[in-house]
């Protein structure tokens, strides 16, 4: 996430942009990312990569929620109500993914053309005073662009479908999942970076940078 803030607001007109995270190169799960929700304040905020449903025991469990498969996201307990109730656009140039070979996996970094924000949840876990906000990425089929690397990707919502997603009103699911498509392959790019994105300690602008592998 390292589009500057000036064009931020022109994706999203009257909202607020929070401004205290920078450019970042190398957000892993558990770490914070900028995300609209829809609670009618129209606030573009951090909120912690990994899915703490209100009802659970232990904050770790958000290590296991990064991502919602969008097959069984309207009736998995800890993503129906959510769905219904509490999404969200998860900010983001790219994302990296790996893809096998005989020599180990390869990273790549996937980039959508038009800065196009990912589908999310968020969920509000602890007390109401100092509340730990989080959130999850809806992934679904791949399309002929990512197909190659994985079989799976982010889905990426559609400008128009903003503010149906953003609405603070419950929802019924069978009105959000027909946006929830692969996005098309030519609004797409992806080329193979240096594994130095392994780890989560490396965050600078070199690691989205095309090598020859």
């Amino acid at each position: 996430m390292h589009t500057p803030l000036d064009r931020l607001q022109r994706l999203f007109p009257g909202w607020k942009i929070f401004e205290g995270i920078g450019a970042r190169y190398n957000i892993a799960p558990m770490q914070e990312v900028l995300a609209a929700r829809n609670d009618g304040r129209r606030v573009i905020e951090p909120l912690r990569w990994g899915l703490i449903p209100f009802w659970a025991k232990d904050p770790a469990i958000g290590s296991r929620m990064i991502n919602a498969r969008v097959e069984t996201v309207a009736e998995r307990p800890a993503f129906r109500g959510a769905l219904r109730r509490r999404r969200c656009l998860v900010l983001a140039d790219g994302y990296y993914e790996w893809q096998k070979s005989g020599r180990g996996k390869i990273p790549f970094y996937i980039t959508m053309k038009s800065g196009e924000p990912f589908a999310g949840l968020w969920e509000s876990w602890g007390p109401e005073e100092h509340p730990l906000r989080s959130c999850t990425i809806i992934v679904g089929p791949a399309n002929h662009v990512t197909a190659p690397i994985h079989d799976r990707m982010p889905v990426v919502l559609h400008r128009e479908d903003y503010a149906a997603w953003l609405a603070p009103e419950e929802q019924k699911p069978e009105n959000l999942l027909p946006m929830l498509q692969p996005y098309p392959s030519e609004e797409m790019r992806a080329w193979p970076v240096s594994t130095a994105v392994n780890s989560p300690r490396n965050d600078a602008p070199e690691l989205i940078e095309r090598i020859t592998p």
